[in-house]
């Protein structure tokens, strides 16, 4: 009661007070009344600003433009790009790479690995599910490295998964069994796990055949919602929405559309008119062309080393070491790079893309010839002279050498481009050089698989873990390994398997610096650049992160973090 009585008076005073000001000492008042109150919101909404927090807020919407349409939605099928993109968005695997190289759990809990790392011990998520709703088991696990290893298949994965094998110890636990350490192991569990109660009516045969390559129920963070085709049966739109129960966290984006297109042109036009938010497979030239137009364009080193690879057994000009030496001398990197790539990309000179390795050999002094005069030097030095022809020749005791060759390569427009400077520049030290260009699937199929061919220009994908053992190992010489330049050397094998077992980094990192010596020395290949990565879009997309890609699919490693919309909140408000 008291206290009621003094706020009454104290109020009654102030009303006497206000009763005895005139009408323009009110006005006043009122004024300086009113900017106090405006001060003291201002201040309030910079204090709140300067001590909130920007969180992600589920919604909005983006749309990607890809040349091409996809075939196979499938992670043991997949061969394009664009089949890359949808798959690595439906499904997900035990593991999964961020952004940053590393390697975390997407469907997997935690894994035990044993003391002789032969054996992994998976154990998958209690909420772990398929698009579906149906629990994600291990027969799921073991069905799907089944299928990539059965040879009815015929998966891109298959050689991954040859000497492991894999069974199930209870409904969420699942082993793999090593026949020997193999330290890029887990990038293997990165491979998306297909649901064995949709897939397992099928014979791997059917399976290239099903609907449900087309239209997929995985596991990631997107699952498909509309899908649709032009009245040639060709798909001409896919619609992703959001899987709340995706194993790492619900995707903030409601929607992820792909419109398809044939061309880079159109693909080019599209995104220009804001068709698309975001665009790859572009060349370096139309990526420079968006970047003048003030399009933000994001690039990130990609692991493939581009070279020239020989093939003796093909070409015995070859097995003069002084002819590759003089070869590798006579090209400028820097040049083409500039020329070839618009400067989106890095030199390479050795089997591994630069930043690989933390330690390289100190770069060589400067010459105090040119390049070419250097290149010629070597071959005179051998006994190389110009013909009435103008190109080089050397007699040979067995047989006499003409430096007249062939390069074989794809028809692609940049690599076009570059046989065509290689040609040029290895004229100028008296080569002749024959350019071939086949369509990819020719290639792959009649050139490079049964080794048709002189010299091949061509890039290597080295891989996030860089392994090179496929690449040089001498067992792997024929179809289906990837030693191209049929490279045979006791001690780099020894290095590529050392390698393989290697249980640290530096460790890896001592052998490959040896391996590199090797390949140095023998020169079986001239290593021209590594190329970027280049991903233009018109959204700015928060929470996006291109770090270390080894396809455009994984430009997508965490776009379940990606937003377009934010909410601010005090950091008490958040969990």
């Amino acid at each position: 009661m008291l206290k009621k009585k003094i706020n009454i008076g104290i109020l009654d005073k102030i009303q006497k007070t206000m009763d005895g000001f005139n009408f323009y000492e009110k006005t006043i008042l009122y004024a300086l009344l009113a900017a106090l109150s405006a001060s003291t919101l201002i201040t309030l909404v910079k204090i709140s600003n300067r001590v909130s927090l920007e969180i992600p807020r589920s919604g909005g919407e983006i749309t990607e433009g890809v040349i091409g349409s996809p075939r196979f939605i499938n992670p043991l099928l997949a061969i394009s790009d664009v089949d890359r993109d949808l798959t690595s968005l439906v499904y997900s695997g035990l593991m999964k790479a961020t952004p940053e190289g590393e390697l975390i759990g997407d469907l997997a809990e935690k894994y035990e690995v044993s003391e002789n790392r032969l054996r992994y011990v998976f154990y998958i998520k209690e909420k772990a599910v398929f698009h579906d709703g149906v629990p994600v088991t291990s027969d799921d696990v073991v069905y799907t490295v089944g299928l990539a290893k059965n040879d009815l298949l015929k998966s891109p994965r298959r050689a991954t998964w040859e000497g492991i094998g894999v069974e199930k110890i209870d409904e969420r636990t699942v082993a793999f069994v090593l026949s020997e350490p193999y330290s890029p192991f887990l990038d293997n569990l990165t491979m998306g796990i297909m649901p064995i109660h949709l897939w397992g009516e099928f014979s791997p045969e059917e399976i290239t055949f099903s609907n449900l390559n087309s239209k997929p129920i995985g596991s990631g963070p997107y699952k498909v919602a509309g899908l649709k085709k032009g009245s040639d049966g060709i798909s001409e739109s896919y619609t992703l929405s959001t899987f709340e129960d995706y194993a790492l966290s619900k995707p903030f984006l409601s929607k992820i559309s792909f419109k398809f297109y044939k061309n880079e042109e159109e693909l080019a036009k599209a995104f220009l008119k804001k068709e698309v938010d975001g665009i790859h497979a572009i060349s370096p030239g139309k990526a420079k062309e968006l970047e003048e137009k003030g399009k933000n364009i994001i690039t990130s080193p990609l692991p493939r080393i581009f070279g020239v690879f020989f093939n003796q057994n093909q070409a015995t000009l070859f097995t003069n070491k002084e002819v590759r030496r003089a070869l590798d001398r006579a090209i400028s990197r820097e040049e083409i790079i500039t020329e070839v790539l618009q400067n989106f990309g890095r030199k390479a000179e050795g089997p591994l893309p630069e930043g690989y390795l933390i330690r390289r050999r100190p770069e060589a002094e400067g010459k105090i010839l040119g390049r070419i005069d250097e290149a010629m030097l070597i071959l005179e030095r051998a006994g190389w002279k110009r013909g009435e022809d103008g190109v080089m020749v050397k007699e040979g005791t067995k047989e006499n050498f003409r430096l007249s060759f062939s390069i074989s390569t794809s028809n692609a427009p940049e690599l076009k481009i570059l046989a065509g400077l290689l040609k040029m520049e290895w004229e100028k030290i008296g080569a002749e050089v024959e350019l071939k260009f086949f369509e990819t699937g020719t290639l792959n199929q009649e050139v490079i698989r049964p080794r048709k061919y002189e010299s091949l220009l061509f890039g290597e994908i080295v891989g996030r873990d860089f392994d090179l053992y496929a690449f040089w190992h001498s067992s792997q010489r024929n179809d289906p390994g990837l030693n191209i330049s049929l490279y045979t050397n006791i001690e780099a094998d020894r290095l590529l398997e050392k390698i393989r077992t290697a249980e640290s980094r530096r460790e890896k990192e001592d052998n490959y610096l040896l391996f590199e010596e090797e390949i140095r020395k023998d020169i079986p290949a001239v290593f021209i650049y590594s190329p970027d990565f280049i991903y233009a879009t018109n959204k700015k997309i928060k929470g996006l992160r291109i770090g270390v890609v080894t396809t455009p699919a994984e430009r997508f490693l965490n776009v379940h973090e990606w937003h377009l919309l934010t909410d601010k909140v005090w950091p008490f408000f958040i969990n």
